[in-house]
């Protein structure tokens, strides 16, 4: 078997245990059903250490684009290998999702609630704000890709790492996994995304395509950014890293800031257009 069939079949089992344990949390009249987010987030975090289990010796089980590139950026992945491990990662993800469709096939017709069908596929926000949502996975995928490296730098009985990178799965999805569904994957998100948008899903509903490309970006960005702090910080042993992470906080609390001026502006500036129009209303 080749790295990118490792990668795909890899991602693969990630999205099929990943978004299976949804489908049982979301569909009518599964068992599962109302399990809960501590059952999601123990289920995902299964989901990606028995996919590091499966491919870890053939590939190193990226199972996501977004720490390919980040070890690419930092000298530990070639980058000629880059776009065939993210392409082999996205069609992974979209045949994951469908057989997760084939798998629940009988229970899509009894679910009406649209969004909880789009939930078993592809996150979303639990409070629509772009600048908050996209650095909800930015520091999520930052730590996930921080705690990665410093897994692999200790020594741990022979086998055991997977089993450690999906307690840490678990960890980022209790502690800020709550805003955003933490994707922090991109192929985890965007190929589960195309399969709800491409599958006859019985009453599927939108595919939130303006929403889509926070789950891809945030966690890219989130990802070198974690890389080069590991490297900066716990290799050269310097404290670029440690400034680096002060500046991005500042420039981040400084976007957050006008973001909310901004929100409240255009709030306050729809309430304007509701009062004016009422009152051409109420004047005939």
């Amino acid at each position: 078997m080749s790295a990118y069939v490792g990668e795909l079949v890899g991602t693969m089992i990630l999205i099929i245990l990943g978004a299976g344990v949804c489908a049982g949390q979301n569909l009518k009249k599964a068992y599962s059903q109302n399990g809960g987010w501590i059952v999601i987030t123990l289920g995902w975090g299964l989901a990606v250490a028995c996919g590091a289990y499966a491919v870890g010796s053939i590939s190193g089980a990226h199972l996501n684009p977004a720490l390919t590139i980040a070890l690419a950026s930092i000298g530990q992945f070639p980058w000629e290998q880059v776009p065939g491990y993210v392409l082999a990662q996205f069609v992974g993800a979209f045949m994951g999702a469908t057989f997760v469709w084939i798998f629940y096939y009988p229970h899509w017709r009894e679910t009406d609630d649209a969004a909880a069908k789009l939930g078993i596929f592809a996150t979303g926000p639990a409070i629509p704000h772009t600048v908050a949502n996209l650095f909800s996975e930015i520091l999520g995928t930052f730590f996930l890709v921080l705690g990665l490296l410093a897994i692999g730098a200790n020594k741990f009985a022979e086998g055991l790492n997977p089993f450690v990178v999906g307690f840490l799965i678990v960890a980022i999805g209790l502690s800020l996994g709550g805003t955003t569904g933490y994707a922090i994957n991109p192929a985890r998100d965007l190929g589960p995304r195309i399969a709800h948008a491409l599958l006859p899903i019985h009453g599927k509903g939108r595919s939130n395509w303006g929403y889509a490309w926070i789950p891809v970006v945030g966690p890219i960005i989130g990802a070198v950014c974690g890389a080069f702090f590991y490297k900066w910080t716990f290799t050269d042993h310097s404290l670029t890293g440690v400034v680096a992470l002060a500046v991005f906080m500042v420039i981040a609390m400084g976007v957050g800031m006008a973001s909310k001026k901004t929100n409240a502006a255009q709030a306050s500036g729809k309430e304007r257009l509701v009062t004016d129009h009422a009152r051409s209303q109420s004047h005939g």
